[in-house]
């Protein structure tokens, strides 16, 4: 990395992390918490991977005055790691972050976020071949409760966040949020029988979207 691209690289990556998050979602966090190389080469069994990618991590964001959830949000999938210059036109890096909130402070809400962003990362960069990247509905397994311990929610769905813009401004480009909220086979079911935007219609109409609580009860027997 040249020394004018190192400057203004790290320029945009400070103003994401010092500027852009603080104002959208407070001013007390703790992080970053980033990938370990242990999970691209265990859990997701990658012979290879970009050490770039070991710079990408989660920032906790306690409650703000407008907002009583904690809130868990990705940080480098933004990054415009290929480009020679600022471009404030294009898409910046990946184009996209993860923002998931909760009705406690856990530690496995950081795990389960940077198990997301890790997946997004491969599959952007065409390491599951014919799986595009994730967007707006798609449900992710997680092969067992969303925390240790008892739980109903057991995937996490992808939704257009509802509390902040869809869409932020770097002057490498632009991103979108992307906002996580655990959900349960049940819903999945009801997922597949009518869409994702009428189980987010129900999520909300329930008070279980944007924040998740892990020891909610389920939500579709009454929109069957």
């Amino acid at each position: 990395m040249t020394d004018a691209k190192e400057d203004w690289f790290e320029r945009v990556w400070e103003h994401r992390e010092e500027v852009l998050y603080p104002s959208l979602f407070g001013s007390s966090r703790r992080g970053i918490f980033p990938i370990q190389a242990e999970m691209l080469t265990d859990m997701f069994k990658q012979e290879t991977f970009d050490p770039r990618w070991l710079h990408h991590g989660v920032f906790e964001f306690a409650p703000a005055p407008a907002r009583d959830s904690w809130l868990y949000v990705t940080s480098g999938m933004s990054n415009d790691w290929e480009a020679g210059s600022p471009d404030p036109s294009t898409t910046s890096g990946l184009g996209c972050e993860f923002v998931f909130e909760t009705t406690q402070q856990a530690e496995w809400a950081i795990l389960r976020l940077l198990h997301v962003m890790t997946f997004q990362i491969l599959l952007c960069y065409g390491r599951y071949p014919g799986s595009e990247p994730l967007r707006d509905f798609d449900r992710i397994p997680l092969r067992g409760p969303i925390r240790a311990g008892q739980s109903l929610l057991t995937r996490l769905m992808v939704a257009p966040p509802s509390r902040f813009p869809r869409e932020a401004q770097l002057d490498s480009g632009s991103f979108d949020f992307y906002q996580l909220v655990g959900i349960s086979e049940a819903e999945t079911a009801f997922v597949r029988a009518h869409d994702g935007p009428a189980l987010l219609e129900l999520l909300v109409a329930h008070g279980c979207f944007p924040v998740t609580d892990p020891d909610r009860k389920e939500v579709t027997n009454d929109a069957a």
